[in-house]
């Protein structure tokens, strides 16, 4: 575990700009370093988008930005074949997806086959254009923003695609102490614009390896996989959380463990993940809806009937 002190400067890195945001901050490098995507909903001028600059920055890897709209297309994404004259031949060009870390702003702003076309580059690593392949960058990380109080001109995001991202995050706006020294920071003129890289990509790739290090025991894995199957016998749920649900659960828990400096994962770490990990993979029944139920009082009661490993 030689690398996992980086995982803390890096927190620290992001926490200079994103006041008040420690714990978002590190969920966030928690997705990172397990491998995920991270998709970050919440209300316009929160800091969404710059918690996903300060991160590629902090990193120091190739970054790409798509601003998704409804005339985005899905060669803009994935890239697409183009004749060259010259060489009497199609060659591909490669799209905003070619990158280590992509940042896909108001994901839901764009339609439905655009939005489809980040399927295969978030569970593959890879895009098909023309019946051809072509492999992502590594290491690679997508982080999608979206507007939850806007609807017109937005498409909702269908369960398979939620289902990709590893965590899902909201900001919220800073306490009051935490706004003011943001307001002085603007005024000096700091921005995430000076932000350093804290590691490259070749010790990102060496700390995502570390953390698949991290022991899990049995009666941790088991413990998961009873918080999630609670998800499927839930009456006040029409769709529970799925076996990626599962997986995910457990390589954001070592990822967790792994920051906060430890080889193994305790059920402090799972605890600490289940709720950004499970609700955006939980549907709720209409009854639910109108007894305004949500899915984190559902976690709640999840996370209490389980058993705690000791």
């Amino acid at each position: 575990m030689k690398n996992n002190a980086k995982a803390q400067e890096i927190i620290k890195n992001i926490s200079k700009t994103l006041i008040g945001k420690q714990e978002e901050a590190q969920l966030a490098v928690v997705t990172l370093l397990a491998g995920g995507h991270l998709l970050i909903e919440d209300v316009p001028g929160v800091g969404k988008t710059t918690l996903a600059n300060l991160l590629a920055k902090s990193v120091g890897c190739g970054f790409t930005r798509i601003q998704f709209t409804p005339d985005t297309l899905p060669g803009d994404v994935t890239g697409a074949s183009v004749y060259d004259m010259r060489k009497g031949e199609f060659r591909y060009v490669e799209g905003a997806i070619m990158n280590n870390i992509v940042l896909v702003d108001e994901i839901n702003r764009t339609s439905p086959k655009t939005q489809a076309a980040l399927l295969e580059a978030m569970q593959e690593g890879q895009v098909s254009v023309d019946g051809v392949t072509y492999k992502l960058k590594e290491p690679f990380m997508l982080i999608a923003t979206q507007n939850p109080i806007e609807f017109v001109g937005t498409y909702n995001l269908p369960e398979a695609q939620l289902d990709r991202f590893m965590m899902k995050l909201s900001l919220g706006y800073p306490a009051l102490d935490d706004e003011k020294l943001m307001a002085q920071n603007f005024i000096k003129g700091d921005s995430f614009q000076h932000t350093n890289a804290v590691i490259n990509a070749e010790t990102l790739t060496e700390m995502r390896e570390e953390v698949k290090t991290v022991i899990v025991n049995d009666d941790i894995a088991e413990y998961v996989i009873n918080l999630v199957s609670l998800t499927r016998n839930n009456p006040l749920l029409s769709l529970g959380a799925s076996p990626r649900a599962t997986l995910a659960l457990i390589s954001a828990a070592r990822s967790y463990a792994y920051v906060s400096g430890r080889e193994y994962v305790i059920p402090d770490d799972v605890q600490a993940v289940l709720p950004h990990v499970l609700r955006h993979r939980l549907f709720l029944t209409v009854e639910a809806k109108v007894n305004r139920t949500t899915p984190e009082k559902i976690i709640e009661s999840v996370k209490n009937a389980a058993r705690v490993p000791i």
